[in-house]
């Protein structure tokens, strides 16, 4: 995230300035996209990991 906000904020105002109607893109945006993208990753990570905690270890083997 580190390396690639700031590439893409360059990215998209090289892109963008060859337009007419001109709009400045914001570096928050792309603070919020990536902090979204962690919180996402996290929440998954912890339920998995809840979920495998829950588990009898008995039933798994029962199983196999």
């Amino acid at each position: 995230m580190v390396i690639a906000s700031p590439v893409a904020w360059w990215a998209m105002n090289l892109w963008l300035r060859d337009f007419n109607y001109k709009i400045d893109i914001n570096w928050m945006y792309f603070i919020l996209a990536g902090m979204g993208a962690i919180l996402i990753a996290l929440g998954t990570i912890s339920y998995q990991t809840w979920k495998t905690i829950r588990t009898n270890p008995v039933d798994s083997l029962r199983d196999e």
